[in-house]
């Protein structure tokens, strides 16, 4: 008996070595990825924060977003063919690894969201990170000739990395790479990578000195049964409107598909956002948004505000301008939830935090990242009710989402069976 458990000792001793090259490893890729992409980051809210200071202060300027968005549709056009997918292309390549992402995706889509944001459209800035930092980090697997399964935990690190240090959001950040890939599944073995990458990338964001918006929940009940099922309610609601919102999208893409110029998508579409801009008096609902974000955790707002930025949102990414769609998602989810307080017994804080997230988790299926997220943003006391809208959300968007290759590992139901294996784009 001795003999076996000495044996078994030498067993497990004899793995440290190797884990040990494997977390060296890992642990400087990391370092060189959060460097670079956390960097790369502060760059883009530096930029975003002087487009929008510029624009509001100079309001005439969203009359150019014309030609802004043809020159963003040029760029694409003769330049960019081979990273027009953005998000859609990290991801077909986690699933089905190819080519190495060309480092022009970074230039592009950084240079597309700071012209969007300039001149009036309404978008965000979670893709351009994602797409900087993927684009970025992929390179290294050229430089270290790396094979396809280190190369895939590369990219989650790129993905991870972005997410993270621009919203400041490192644990939400490592989970999100992990449970994008795959619709109700994760993938473990980059988990070490990926929670370095983004903690790296955060910590290296912020030592740039560059801000983060902080938002607070004052007020969190003590969860009762009338508080449980309200906060299913609302994620219904969370989650019906990430459908719209990812419908929406893939919808105006369709219809700009229709003229065969690409450059003209965001030309035609840029006029019609001028002036509906010009006839709504107010440039609340293009840019980020993020005043209105704010206002939405400490006073009633319209109630109209999520619907009018679903619509802005939704056909300015899909005429062919630049940036991500997540902050436009906070802020439908933050002022739906305000909305909501109208009529719900909650705190209006609580259910514009848990909008402000549960919209998101319905629109990208990341429900674990985005309770996470939450628990970041608005502390632990909110949790409870957070990931009951999140998950709720999660379901209740059922099989659609923003980002088209994502693949159905398992099916949030049984009355959604039958599209496993399968993508987004493919139901």
């Amino acid at each position: 008996m001795f003999s076996m458990n000495a044996f078994k000792k030498r067993i497990a001793l004899s793995e440290y070595p190797q884990l040990s090259r494997y977390l060296l490893k890992w642990l400087s890729l990391s370092l060189a990825s959060g460097l670079l992409v956390g960097s790369a980051s502060a760059l883009l809210l530096v930029s975003l924060f002087w487009a929008t200071d510029t624009r509001e202060s100079n309001k005439w300027i969203i009359w150019l977003l014309p030609f802004g968005g043809f020159a963003v549709g040029w760029m694409y056009h003769y330049w960019g063919k081979n990273v027009v997918k953005g998000n859609n292309q990290l991801i077909d390549e986690l699933h089905k690894p190819k080519d190495i992402i060309p480092f022009k995706m970074a230039p592009l889509i950084y240079i597309g969201t700071v012209i969007t944001h300039l001149f009036g459209g309404s978008a965000g800035r979670e893709g351009t990170a994602v797409q900087m930092g993927g684009a970025i980090v992929d390179q290294l697997s050229k430089i270290l000739n790396f094979h396809k399964n280190d190369r895939k935990i590369l990219i989650v690190m790129g993905i991870s990395a972005g997410f993270a240090s621009v919203f400041g959001t490192p644990l939400a950040g490592a989970i999100f790479a992990l449970e994008v890939m795959v619709i109700g599944r994760m993938r473990y073995d980059a988990i070490i990578p990926s929670f370095l990458a983004a903690i790296v990338a955060d910590y290296t964001c912020t030592a740039w000195g560059v801000p983060h918006t902080h938002y607070s929940i004052d007020v969190v009940p003590d969860m009762s049964l009338i508080g449980f099922l309200i906060a299913i309610v609302c994620g219904i609601f969370f989650g019906v409107v990430s459908t719209f919102f990812s419908k929406g999208i893939h919808g105006f893409q369709n219809l700009a598909a229709k003229i065969k110029y690409p450059p003209l998508r965001p030309f035609i579409g840029g006029a019609i956002l001028a002036i509906c801009v010009f006839f709504m008096g107010t440039t609340k609902y293009i840019g980020l948004g993020i005043p209105t974000i704010v206002e939405a955790f400490e006073q009633p707002l319209p109630s109209y505000d999520f619907a009018i930025k679903i619509l802005l949102t939704t056909f300015t990414i899909g005429v062919g301008f630049k940036g991500g769609e997540v902050t436009p998602l906070f802020f439908i989810g933050a002022t739906l939830g305000n909305a909501l307080s109208l009529f719900l017994p909650l705190p209006m804080a609580l259910l514009a935090g848990m909008g402000f997230v549960a919209v998101f988790s319905g629109a990208t299926n990341t429900p674990i990242a985005c309770t996470l997220m939450g628990i970041e943003l608005f502390g632990i006391e909110a949790g409870v009710f957070i990931a009951i809208a999140c998950v709720t959300a999660y379901l209740f968007s059922g099989n659609t989402g923003i980002y088209s290759s994502q693949i159905i590992g398992s099916a949030k139901s049984d009355a959604l069976q039958n599209t496993e294996g399968k993508s987004l784009r493919e139901i």
